[in-house]
């Protein structure tokens, strides 16, 4: 995901609300979020889909490296070459 261009990708609810088109038009071809204000305050990001999906695929394989790190530290891990074969007699030849 790109980087925020703060005095064009941070918007008021009121800006937001009377221009939601150009918002979403903006998200969509500039790839960047938008964060839109309520109060002064951030309330909510708008971001384009296929960075949205890819953000969440990079979470998922991130979880699943944590995931291996834990296992291994509890020695449920299995080593190298055990691996290497049970994947290889999964194999078809």
């Amino acid at each position: 995901m790109r980087r925020l261009i703060l005095d064009q990708d941070i918007k008021p609810m009121s800006e937001f609300r009377a221009h939601t088109a150009a918002c979403i038009q903006q998200v969509q071809n500039s790839k960047r979020p938008v964060v839109i204000t309520q109060h002064g305050k951030s309330a909510a990001v708008l971001i384009d889909v296929s960075e949205f999906e890819a953000m969440t695929q990079r979470l998922e394989v991130l979880e699943d490296i944590a995931l291996g790190e834990s296992m291994i530290d509890e020695g449920k891990g299995i080593p190298h070459s055990k691996a290497k074969e049970m994947v290889l007699k999964r194999i078809p030849r």
